[in-house]
Order: C-alpha cells, then sequence, then structure tokens
C-alpha cells in the first residue's frame, strides 16, 4: 500500500501552560463569584470600566517602572507588523490593571467633572513559572477611585473588600496596613535603608544585592527565611513619617476601629515604585502557601502624572480571582448550582416543531428550560431520558409524549418536591401556568 495513501492522525492540539479553559461546571463558580463582585461594587457606586489587553509596552514600562520583574521578566511583549510607512508599534499584553484604568481615565479626561469610582474584572498576562494560585493568564478584580485625598476614601476600599468577603462566605483573611509616608520621608528612609544593608551586605541573597540601590524597599518583603532576622531589624518607614501622614494614617485606622475591622500593623509592607505614597495594604492567608496575598492595594496619587495628567490623588486595590475560588473551596463554601426549572422529555423525534414552540414560549415569560435532543442513535427510551433529566437538576419534567400532544397538552411531572406527582397542562395556555414551574423550583 502507497504509504502516502494513508491518512495521518492529526496532532492533538492543547493549550498553552498555565493559561487554563474554565469549563462547566466550574464556570458556574466564576459566574456566580463575578455576580456577586457586580452586586457589592454598584452597593458603593463604583462604575464599571473595561480596557483593551493589548497596549503600548510604555505605558507599563512608565507605570510599573522598569527595574521591576514584571517589566523586565514577565511581560508579553512583541513588536507589532509595520505600517506603510516601515513604523512599527511595541505592544504589551496588561500585566496589570491601574496603569490600563489610569490611562484610560487621563486620554478620556474622565475627570473633568470631578472624581470617580471605577471598578474592572478581566484578565491579566504575566510569564512566569505556573503554579498554585499563580498562572500566566489570571483574572483580576480591581477597584481604583480617582480624584479623592483623605483616609476616607482609602477606608471605603478597604470596607469595599471586607463587604465583599462577607457576601462570598470568605474568612480565612485578615487585614495588614501600612503607611509609606510622601517621597521626602521616604528618601530619608531610603538613605538609612541603605546604609543598613550596605553593612550586612554578606547576607544579601544576590536578589537583595542587585535591589539595593535600584529599590532598596523590595528587599523588605523578601520570602528568604535566611534573610528574616536582618529585614526585622531594618530601619522602618513608620518611624520617618511627618504629622500630616501621620495623620492620614491615623484618620484611616480610627474609620477601620470604628467599623470593627481588625488589622495588623506590618511594617514590611511596601511597594517598590515611587508612585505609592501614604496607605498600602493587602489581605492575606495562611492557606495558599508562599502566594499567601488575596487582595493588595494601596495609594498611588504620583501615577497620573507619570502618565500624563494633572496631579490627582488615588487609591485603590487588585484581588486575584483564581486565588479567591481557591480559597473558598479550601473552606468548603458552596456556590449555588446553575440548574433549569424544567427539563423536556421527547419520546419522538417528529414532536420537535411542537416542542420547540412550547419551549419558546416558555423562554420567552423566564422558565429556563433543558430540551433532550436527539444524539448519533436516536432520542434515546424514554427511561434513559429520565435519567437525564435527573441528573439534571430540574424540579420539572415536561412530557411531550404521543397522546399528550394529541389532547393539545403536556405532562408536567415533580423531580423532587412532591416526586413523582404530575398533573397536565394546556399547550394554548402556556403562560398561565408557566410561572408555577418557577415558583415551585
Amino acid at each position: 500500500m502507497d504509504e502516502k495513501a494513508v491518512p495521518r492522525k492529526a496532532e492533538k492540539l492543547v493549550g498553552v501552560k498555565g493559561m487554563n479553559d474554565i469549563l462547566p461546571p466550574e464556570s458556574v463558580r466564576w459566574e456566580w463569584f463575578e455576580s456577586m463582585v457586580r452586586t457589592c461594587m454598584a452597593r458603593y457606586a463604583f462604575r464599571n470600566i473595561r480596557t483593551p489587553i493589548l497596549e503600548h509596552t510604555a505605558l507599563f514600562v512608565r507605570g510599573i517602572g522598569e527595574v521591576t520583574d514584571i517589566v523586565e521578566k514577565e511581560m508579553y511583549s512583541f513588536e507589532d507588523r509595520s505600517d506603510k510607512h516601515g513604523q512599527a508599534e511595541h505592544l504589551s499584553m496588561r500585566p496589570e490593571g491601574t496603569a490600563a484604568v489610569v490611562r484610560a481615565v487621563v486620554e478620556s479626561n474622565l475627570l473633568y467633572d470631578g472624581g470617580k469610582r471605577l471598578f474592572y474584572m478581566g484578565p491579566m498576562f504575566r510569564r512566569e513559572k505556573p503554579q498554585r494560585g499563580r498562572y500566566r493568564q489570571f483574572h483580576q478584580v480591581g477597584v481604583e477611585t480617582l480624584g479623592f485625598a483623605g483616609p476616607d476614601t482609602d477606608a471605603e476600599v478597604i470596607l469595599l473588600a471586607t463587604s465583599l468577603w462577607k457576601m462570598i462566605g470568605l474568612t480565612d483573611v485578615r487585614l495588614e496596613l501600612n503607611s509609606l509616608g510622601q517621597p521626602a520621608e521616604r528618601a530619608q528612609h531610603r538613605t538609612q535603608l541603605i546604609a543598613y544593608f550596605e553593612k550586612h551586605v554578606d547576607r544579601l541573597d544576590e536578589d537583595a544585592k542587585r535591589r539595593l540601590h535600584s529599590n532598596p524597599l523590595r528587599i523588605l518583603d523578601t520570602k528568604n527565611p535566611a534573610m528574616q532576622d536582618l529585614v526585622a531589624a531594618a530601619p522602618r518607614l513608620l518611624d520617618f513619617l511627618g504629622a500630616e501622614s501621620l495623620a492620614h494614617f491615623e484618620g484611616l485606622k480610627a474609620i477601620l476601629d470604628l467599623n470593627g475591622i481588625a488589622y495588623s500593623i506590618n511594617p514590611r509592607l511596601v511597594r517598590g515604585l515611587d508612585y505609592y505614597n501614604l496607605t498600602v495594604f493587602e489581605f492575606v492567608t495562611d492557606r495558599l502557601g508562599s502566594q499567601g496575598t488575596v487582595c493588595a492595594g494601596g495609594r498611588y496619587d504620583d501615577l497620573i502624572v507619570q502618565i500624563g495628567g494633572k496631579p490627582t490623588p488615588a487609591v485603590g486595590w487588585a484581588l486575584g480571582i483564581e486565588r479567591v475560588l481557591e480559597l473558598l473551596k479550601e473552606q468548603g463554601v458552596q456556590v449555588p448550582l446553575q440548574v433549569p426549572h424544567a427539563y423536556a422529555v421527547v419520546p419522538d423525534a417528529s414532536a420537535m416543531p411542537y416542542v420547540l414552540r412550547t419551549l419558546q414560549q416558555l423562554r420567552d415569560v423566564g422558565v429556563c428550560v433543558q430540551m433532550h435532543a436527539a444524539g448519533p442513535e436516536g432520542m434515546g427510551s424514554f427511561k434513559s431520558q429520565f435519567k437525564k433529566a435527573d441528573a439534571s437538576g430540574a424540579a420539572f419534567a415536561l412530557v411531550f409524549g404521543a397522546d399528550e400532544l394529541a389532547l393539545g397538552q403536556v405532562t408536567v411531572k415533580h423531580l423532587r418536591d412532591g416526586v413523582g406527582a404530575q398533573t397536565t397542562q394546556p399547550l394554548a395556555d402556556v403562560a398561565q401556568w408557566a410561572p408555577n414551574l418557577q415558583f415551585n423550583a
């Protein structure tokens, strides 16, 4: 036989490692969580903003900083095809949401009539080693408030996060706070910090040595066990804060205290970027190993200027959806299942035109119906269809048998409460009995 005539089996294509499919029934958990987020945001009068996945690379270099792991190692960046003039744009898939939101706000002059409270949901991308709670395509929810300078706004975004935890039943997280003060205060601290670590340079790991003069604050959040006592004894930024910065921090704590929000002060909680100032905070957990941060936020009053806008105070946070859902699983939080109100049992395929007309009428008035459809071997037996009806979770089976259709009727059979009980309903007056399928489901 001619080898060329033998068809070759197509190579099985698989997804990119670290970029995961979200399939039913897991997608139900995602939809539920997203609906909780939207409900919570509406209560706080935050409005949705949606930015593109692709942005100019310069946005993240300026907004995140050149001397960061994200920009140096993790961004998915590429040079786009050249236009007819030979010019090509350098683009990146967004690694985080804040810079893109600020770019959109500045570009659209969104603050022309005052401050804004915004939130976003969507995928982010970083090229790092996939592990539990960390993926190359991951998803975030974030809030950004722009145009408000007081500690009350810092408190509000923290209160919003705690409200979301209550709504979804998340309990095993704790709040940590710190203040980064203002640039002049950080500069004094930075000088003392470098001098301190220079005295102990022999105890610094390679990552800390690399950051010593470019980004010494980041040494404070090292995860290296061998450096923990060294870092614990380092100069504290809180000790360099002036009266205004301390007043802002005390104002935040007073609001949280009055609302019964527990927190701890973590002097090692920092951000490595110059545009962050005053309040920084994180909700953390011990359940996810080294990936313990569930939600991180802070005030970034200088970012808008860096992106080309007018000086504007801002504060926000971002949470990782994968990590939150993983925590909910760890805690055994049950998510409501999506099940149809009714399942259509159709013994004979010839009845389908009448069945689909009835189902469409039911759906038009809000009833969720799953239709049994023919497989490769036909409709299947009456018994097998009822097994599928029961497995669907529906409260009712709608039986479109030949006898029922001859009389212009459908049999409605209870599958849950009052199991086995059944009635017949007229097909000519679907709207009259359809609500019973919802109220009794």
